[in-house]
Formats: C-alpha cells, sequence, structure tokens
C-alpha cells in the first residue's frame, strides 16, 4: 500500500461505497466519473461476470482517453474502476433499478434464491508505455454467492419505500437495511458492497513495479 501511495490514484466512479471501502484499507485517491453509458450489449458476453468486467474496462478507458489536463491536472499513474451487476436464480443480469416497480420485481426475483453478485474491476496505467494501441493494465472479475430469505410483498414494499435501492445493482444494499434479508454469503462480503478488496490487491501487486518505474 506504501508503494501504491507513492502513485496518483484515480477512481472512475462515485459510487459512495467504492470510495469508502478503498479509503478504509489505506488507498488516497481523487474521484473522476466515467462518462461511459454502460449500455453494452449483454448479449456479446458470456455471463453476468463477463459483462460486468467488460463494463469496468470501458469505464476506466473512457477515463483515461478523454483525459483533460487543462481541467483536471496532470495524467494519473493509476485509475481504478468497477462494474457490479446481480445474477437471479435464473441467470438475468439485475443492475440498477428505475423506478419503485422494478426495484420490487428484482427483490421478488431474489426473494428465497440463491443469486450471484459479480464485479468486475479495471485497473490502468497510463502513462506505462503501450504496446501498440493497448492501454497498459488488466481486468477481471470476483463472485459471491448470496442467498435470500424469503420475503413477503410488505417487506420489499417497506424497504423499496426507504429509497435504498435505487443506486444499487440487484436493488439493495447489503450494508444497509436490507441486511435483514440475507441469510449468508459465500465470498467476499465486500465484494457484494461494489468492490472485492482482496482480490484488488492481488491483482495489483503484479503492476505495482511498472507503474513506479513511470510514476
Amino acid at each position: 500500500m506504501a508503494s501504491l501511495n507513492n502513485t496518483s490514484i484515480v477512481l472512475a466512479s462515485g459510487s459512495p461505497r467504492r470510495k469508502e471501502i478503498l479509503s478504509n484499507i489505506g488507498v488516497v485517491f481523487s474521484v473522476v466519473k466515467s462518462e461511459f453509458e454502460e449500455d453494452l450489449d449483454k448479449q456479446n458476453y458470456d455471463g453476468a461476470a463477463a459483462y460486468a468486467q467488460a463494463t469496468a474496462w470501458m469505464k476506466a478507458k473512457d477515463v483515461c482517453e478523454n483525459w483533460d489536463c487543462s481541467k483536471l491536472g496532470p495524467i494519473p499513474d493509476v485509475i481504478i474502476s468497477a462494474d457490479t451487476v446481480v445474477e437471479s436464480d435464473s441467470g438475468e443480469i439485475l443492475e440498477k433499478p428505475a423506478d419503485k416497480s422494478e426495484a420490487t420485481r428484482m427483490l421478488q426475483a431474489l426473494s428465497n434464491g440463491k443469486s450471484k453478485v459479480h464485479t468486475g474491476v479495471a485497473i490502468v496505467a497510463p502513462k506505462v508505455p503501450r504496446q501498440g494501441d493497448a492501454i497498459y493494465g488488466k481486468s477481471f472479475s470476483e463472485t459471491t454467492k448470496v442467498e435470500f430469505a424469503e420475503l413477503s410483498l410488505s417487506e420489499i414494499e417497506a424497504y423499496v419505500a426507504t429509497g435504498e435501492p435505487f443506486d444499487k445493482a440487484g436493488g439493495y444494499g447489503i450494508q444497509g437495511a436490507a441486511g435483514v434479508f440475507i441469510r449468508g454469503i459465500v465470498g467476499d462480503y465486500f465484494n457484494v458492497m461494489g468492490f472485492p478488496v482482496h482480490a484488488f490487491a492481488r491483482e495489483i501487486e503484479s503492476m505495482i513495479p511498472p507503474i513506479l518505474e513511470h510514476a
């Protein structure tokens, strides 16, 4: 972490959960939100995890390739992005609900079931020389299994009324009131929040030497 914090780091996400998680493990960073529309065609990817990983890469690439030094200052050494989706028992990819009815439908799909939370992460180092047109970086995904209790419609409606579901994949946040709905998880808790810290630390370790060399 000390080596990483000798570099300038940008988080290409406005997610308060990701900001909290990275801050809690000691990462010093600034935030520049990606403008990528997150409109990739799900049919082009082999499953929800691959879709989330591709979206994370596009977010990081967007910030990297559209960096405006006159507005944002010097190009950063590291850009980190992530994207989280929930996969229901039936294999449906659930992203952020647009309204109350969609949030209700998502929670009904998760009720009394075993779903999966997939977070794709991309790490890009803009200053490391490219190989051809390829940006130096890597992407990966992490999956956590989540088991929901059976939820009544009144419980779902009460939760939706809190407003908590609307900026969260699958329409819930495990760290909030929805925690009472969840029987258990298999995998990284922080992945369900939106950022798999162990996998991030594992993956970025091999990138630190070339990042420091060109910082």
